[in-house]
């Protein structure tokens, strides 16, 4: 039986070239996907949530916030795009915890991987999932009788929008998964982070309606950029130019900020 010498591995990502983190970051990413075939329960977040959004917001409240419920879907289900991607994101951070927990990450400790390329696969994994939410939106609200009133390419460039601030939303979360003790604790302070941005926008409802010091909030809340961007590119009202630079500026900024975090504490756990 052969013993495999691994270098420590500070020295590892120093030697490891681009396309060599590429192939592991491929390797790791097919990785999460093989569990996530041996466990399908773990994909009715993703299937099962925008449907059921859909659902309730529509058909409970969209007769009470809207003139009739046609016009609440027209302007719920661009909002919804933002903060499917949102909800799935912060869920990785309480995998990651997990991993530790149970010792996948010692595994990935002895291999002679770029310590980066596992976070990489976990971001990569989750923008599929996401990718696989929006879509079953988009092809549920569609049943409902959803239109997009501009064409495919806006529709497209929506996804993509909510996409890459989901994207910068991972680095937060993986964040507080190695940070925090356990994964309860990330789940709920995910749920704290989560329920003011999502509620405390322009997602589910008008924001003039809001007291003065919730619309000051609405106005700074990245998920009120993304929905307004949303609907803009969607249904082909209001503006889409600032929403979608805003929405950018948080997305290059929140990965600025935490990227360079999570993988150092990632480098320090392992």
């Amino acid at each position: 039986m052969t013993t495999l010498t691994v270098a420590p591995a500070r020295a590892e990502d120093t030697r490891i070239g681009l396309a060599a983190n590429l192939r592991h970051i491929g390797a790791l990413t097919r990785r999460n996907l093989m569990r996530i075939k041996a466990d399908p329960e773990s994909m009715f977040d993703a299937v099962l949530m925008p449907i059921i959004f859909t659902v309730l917001f529509v058909y409970v409240f969209g007769g009470a916030i809207a003139t009739s419920q046609d016009a609440y879907r027209q302007y719920m289900i661009p909002g919804l795009l933002g903060q499917t991607g949102m909800t799935l994101a912060l869920a990785v951070g309480t995998g990651l915890n997990s991993d530790f927990q149970t010792g996948v990450m010692d595994r990935f400790r002895t291999l002679p991987i770029g310590r980066a390329s596992v976070l990489l696969s976990k971001m990569a994994a989750e923008t599929l999932r996401a990718l696989l939410s929006s879509t079953i939106l988009i092809g549920f609200a569609f049943c409902l009788g959803f239109e997009v009133k501009t064409g495919p390419l806006e529709l497209l460039a929506a996804i993509g929008l909510s996409l890459v601030f989901g994207m910068s939303i991972v680095w937060v979360s993986m964040l507080l998964g190695m940070s925090l003790r356990s994964a309860q604790a990330v789940q709920g302070v995910s749920m704290l982070v989560l329920m003011p941005l999502q509620f405390g926008s322009s997602i589910f409802a008008p924001t003039n309606t809001m007291p003065g010091w919730l619309q000051a909030f609405t106005k700074v809340n990245p998920l009120s950029a993304l929905a307004d961007a949303a609907r803009g590119l969607i249904n082909g009202q209001g503006p889409v130019a600032h929403p979608v630079m805003l929405v950018l500026v948080w997305s290059v900024g929140l990965t600025a900020v935490f990227a360079p975090l999570a993988v150092a504490r990632f480098r320090k756990r392992t």
